[in-house]
């Protein structure tokens, strides 16, 4: 994004996730039935000040309903819920103007303008930020006077990410933003979102790619079934659930592969036309075979460390991808 040529709509200050800051979101027991169908069952998690937070888990988990209830768009049947000390649904009109809320299937009507958007958001605020600043800051500006129906999808999503910060709320909700998107369209808003973060406020989304999660979130809820079955960062999961990681890297050298099973992290070695493939654990794994192979001179070309990722968790956890 280009710098704006006039004050920033928010303070350019760096910001991280301070795992002391108070909590603004916190739920606790919540439930939600439609019919016989439990799409949230005694869900409890909090969210804190400053941080990215991430619901994850597959389409129908019950993310999109537990960000609702959360954000007062639907009554819950039990449990209790908070946002910055306030009821969502009994303070609704003291909550509306301290968060701001792009919608999984949000839609505008096809003919009216960005700008025309935008304006008509603001008038809903009594002190809405600089709106031209904002398009700005999002890349919109261009696109001012364009009609939402000739919008991209990266475009209407920067769009909808406008409309939820034009009155420079505390808590901002995220829910599926950037499904369907291109990978380059998705990068752009994922840039979008720690730009957000990075100004000091917060950031509660849901989304089922895992890369996604990853890339963004301090902490992340993972969800299925509409149950919570693990709470963390993405990398504390990765360490706690799938410590195992491999070192695979090309060589000349005719030594066995069993050489580097007396490295105490090692936990197999297997070689094939002098590709080596070891695998172990812990964080001294991958420094250990370094230095077993500056130390024996061993020559290596294609060095690589494959880590398990959080969809790898997620797997052995639930026992299937998250794409399925």
């Amino acid at each position: 994004m280009k710098p704006c040529s006039q004050p920033s709509v928010y303070p350019s200050v760096t910001h991280r996730a301070n795992p002391q800051a108070p909590n603004v979101v916190e739920v606790e027991g919540l439930r939600k039935s439609y019919g016989r169908t439990v799409a949230v069952d005694e869900v409890s998690f909090s969210v804190r000040e400053g941080e990215i937070f991430g619901l994850i888990g597959p389409n129908g988990a019950g993310k999109t309903t537990t960000m609702e209830c959360v954000e007062g768009i639907r009554q819950p049947d039990g449990g209790r819920i908070s946002v910055l000390g306030l009821n969502p649904r009994r303070d609704a009109d003291r909550l509306v103007h301290r968060i701001g809320v792009q919608l999984q299937e949000a839609q505008l009507q096809k003919r009216i303008k960005v700008g025309e958007a935008v304006d008509l958001w603001a008038s809903l605020y009594a002190a809405p930020v600089d709106s031209a600043a904002l398009l700005d800051q999002l890349g919109l500006t261009a696109k001012r006077g364009a009609k939402f129906m000739t919008l991209s999808g990266g475009q209407k999503q920067r769009l909808f990410i406008a409309l939820a910060l034009i009155h420079d709320p505390e808590i901002v909700f995220l829910d599926e933003l950037t499904t369907g998107l291109d990978p380059q369209a998705r990068r752009t808003i994922w840039e979008l979102v720690l730009g957000i973060k990075q100004r000091g406020k917060t950031v509660f989304l849901t989304t089922h790619l895992m890369e996604e999660a990853e890339r963004l979130c301090d902490r992340v809820a993972i969800i299925e079934h509409g149950r919570l079955i693990e709470m963390g960062s993405p990398a504390e999961l990765v360490r706690r659930h799938c410590p195992q990681r491999e070192v695979i890297f090309t060589s000349t050298w005719r030594g066995e592969a069993a050489a580097f099973e007396g490295l105490g992290s090692v936990t197999s070695a297997v070689v094939d036309d002098g590709v080596f493939t070891l695998g172990g654990e812990g964080e001294e794994f991958v420094s250990e075979v370094i230095e077993f192979l500056a130390a024996t001179s061993i020559k290596v070309r294609d060095f690589r460390t494959v880590l398990p990722t959080l969809e790898e968790v997620f797997l052995k956890l639930t026992g299937h991808l998250i794409r399925d």
